[in-house]
């Protein structure tokens, strides 16, 4: 349960979305393999230990030396965090420990080989997801925990939206006209042209969700988009820069479908 960023090969699957247009559209070529003209390099952070524990180990892949070296450890163990590739840097968010979810927020600069502590993530959520656009990153909804004197209550799915500006450095005040218009857990996000996207996942009713939603940043609301040829939850997810892609997930059962939203002008 590593944070990969950088990789170079990507498992594609020829079925997209016209947001414009609001549907589902399946393409005639088969999936393929693409791999990136130039070799990179990847990134392994964190994950979880054979005992289950938490690991903070940073290693770097170089396919060129076909080998693994360790670079400067995080300050914050933890699998099933967040990464994104910003300039000369990744950023980290969220993950857990055990059944505890993290609010750490840190970046590595891969030019001097240390990291950065950032504020926290202002609300503890379980199976939240995090989005990045170029100016803000975002932790959204989730399933909120009791608090320690509230015995009696249950965990909740929550429509949470948190925005990071980056120009300012501190996490914006939220709003409840920035939330989420439905309340989800265990789904995908991404970003799209600017816009937040997230997709199916968990939510009040009792199977997983198809429903997909923009945020749009200028007028600080989230509209809605086409839903899910196949709604699911526990989706791995890849981001380009035109495509998010939706593989595999929990339906009624496990599920191998693929699928992706594409922005209309890259069809």
């Amino acid at each position: 349960m590593y944070s990969i960023i950088n990789a170079d090969t990507l498992f594609i699957q020829t079925i997209y979305i016209q947001i414009n247009e609001g549907k589902w559209r399946e393409r005639t070529q088969p999936r393929r393999s693409f791999i990136s003209e130039t070799y990179g390099k990847v990134y392994a952070l964190g994950g979880m230990g054979a005992d289950t524990t938490p690991q903070a180990y940073v290693r770097l892949y170089e396919p060129g030396k076909d080998q693994w070296l360790h670079l400067t450890s995080m300050p914050t163990p933890r699998y099933g965090a967040f990464s994104f590739l910003r300039g000369n840097k990744i950023y980290v968010l969220g993950g857990r420990q055990g059944k505890l979810p993290v609010t750490a927020f840190e970046s590595f600069d891969l030019e001097m080989k240390s990291w950065t502590r950032y504020p926290c993530i202002p609300s503890r959520r379980a199976f939240c997801s995090c989005a990045a656009t170029d100016g803000a990153f975002f932790s959204l909804g989730g399933l909120q925990q009791p608090g320690p004197h509230n015995f009696y209550s249950r965990p909740h799915f929550v429509s949470t939206v948190e925005e990071f500006d980056c120009e300012q450095g501190v996490w914006l005040k939220a709003t409840r006209s920035c939330r989420m218009r439905e309340k989800r857990a265990d789904f995908v996000a991404g970003c799209l042209g600017g816009r937040v996207i997230t997709a199916g996942g968990l939510g009040n009713q009792p199977t997983p969700l198809a429903s997909v939603e923009s945020y749009n940043q200028l007028k600080r609301r989230w509209e809605a988009v086409a839903p899910l040829p196949s709604p699911r939850c526990s989706c791995a997810s890849i981001q380009t820069p035109n495509m998010l892609f939706l593989i595999g997930g929990v339906s009624q059962g496990p599920s191998n479908a693929v699928e992706a939203l594409c922005l209309k002008e890259t069809v």
